[in-house]
């Protein structure tokens, strides 16, 4: 007769968290292993705007700060939805001109047909998502590669704009929310009060995985790097805030202006959002899945012509809502609405920002840090005088530096056998 002893599971074993140094070592070996993430962007975000800020003073007002936002918002939108197609190693040619049928879908709705703009939004972004489901569909069930069908439909969309617009004149914006957007700011206590809730969450959820993962003896990162990011979110917002509730009014007598742009919380609920669903659902690690092996994803039971066709319905609904905001800060909608360098910007932004060409890295996050990388060389360029024909050259190779970058990182990462 044999006796079975049963052992008393007791709790998780917890797992030592490395010390600071420790911790930037391994970073820095990441670095080293090819995985730079945003690192390049966010150093030439610094480069940018310190030799804009000696070349030209005027560089760091608070009139050109708010700026910066309002000018870079449109482009920054559509390249949070070309992230997803990207990482998927897809590409959207169509994601300007989509932004721009879908900004005469507003313009059409709520200045022609005098409905509710609530109802010119929604149909916008319907419009948005009937655009991208059939891309998607071309790409993933009849299988044209997604070059040929967004290269067809940029040269498609700009007829449709003509076509909505009365083939060249356009439409004026005249509904007070919808010039808000992107022409309107923000009380400056609710830009505070929206810096405490945004750095509260941020230090809950930090603090939260921080506690979950200790509990459950899992390696995390040590307290002084969480309670830093915390801080130095606190500190880049509130600096922020600061400086846009500054007066940047002329003449104060006739108006104020001050206050953070209403475009800038829209931009970043959008920001959250997406992250949450790339970083926290079982879509986004699907989604990231099939970027980076289509077929190994499929073997894994992954639907993956569902997730080619859904990130084409993301970029394309997004593309909407850069339009709705091109829109609001033009005050109306023409046939460059989408057009002109808009598209090569967005996909621009994205790919500085982080992102990479072949599929499979990337974050939402990436978009803004790019799209925030464009805005400073299109203004700074602007402010000290150069050309349209300088700023693209100088647009091109920050981008051409960029892609050398990803593709130098992808080898080295392949070299080291981190990837």
């Amino acid at each position: 007769m044999t006796t079975t002893v049963v052992k008393k599971k007791g709790p998780a074993a917890v797992a030592p968290a490395p010390t600071v140094a420790e911790h930037v070592r391994n970073y820095w070996d990441r670095v080293r292993g090819g995985d730079i993430g945003s690192l390049p962007a966010v150093l030439g975000l610094v480069v940018l705007c310190t030799v804009f800020s000696v070349m030209r003073p005027t560089f760091l007002t608070a009139g050109n700060f708010a700026n910066l936002f309002t000018q870079g918002a449109a482009v920054t939108l559509i390249a949070m939805g070309l992230v997803f197609v990207l990482l998927l190693g897809e590409i959207d040619l169509s994601a300007g001109f989509a932004s721009g049928v879908c900004a005469a879908i507003l313009a059409n709705i709520a200045t022609v047909l005098g409905q509710p703009w609530y109802v010119a939004v929604v149909a916008a972004i319907a419009t948005g998502v009937l655009i991208g489901t059939f891309l998607g569909f071309l790409v993933s069930k009849i299988g044209i590669p997604s070059f040929v069908v967004t290269l067809a439909a940029f040269l498609g969309f700009q007829g449709v704009v003509l076509l909505l617009i009365d083939q060249g004149s356009n439409i004026a914006i005249r509904d007070d929310v919808l010039l808000a957007i992107a022409n309107r700011n923000l009380p400056p206590l609710v830009g505070w009060l929206l810096v405490a809730i945004a750095v509260g969450g941020y230090a809950l959820v930090q603090l939260n995985r921080y506690r979950t993962r200790s509990a459950r003896g899992l390696l995390t990162d040590p307290m002084p790097v969480v309670l830093a990011r915390i801080g130095g979110l606190a500190l880049i917002l509130g600096v922020a805030v600061y400086i846009l509730n500054l007066e940047r009014s002329r003449n104060v007598l006739v108006t104020s202006l001050k206050g953070v742009p209403i475009v800038v919380p829209i931009i970043a609920v959008l920001l959250i959002f997406w992250t949450f669903v790339l970083q926290r659902t079982s879509y986004g690690r699907h989604v990231y899945a099939v970027g980076g092996n289509k077929e190994a994803a499929r073997r894994a039971g992954i639907n993956v012509d569902r997730i080619r066709i859904s990130v084409f319905v993301i970029c394309s609904a997004m593309a909407a809502v850069g339009g709705i905001v091109a829109a609001s800060r033009g005050n109306s909608v023409d046939p460059n609405t989408g057009g002109s360098n808009v598209l090569l910007y967005a996909v621009g932004a994205a790919v500085i920002g982080g992102t990479s060409l072949f599929g499979g890295k990337g974050r939402v996050l990436d978009a803004v840090l790019g799209g925030a990388v464009v805005a400073v060389i299109d203004n700074g360029m602007g402010l000290l005088g150069y050309s349209a024909g300088t700023k693209f050259v100088v647009t091109g190779v920050v981008l051409l530096l960029a892609a050398s970058v990803d593709a130098l990182s992808r080898r080295r990462a392949v070299a080291t056998g981190t990837r």
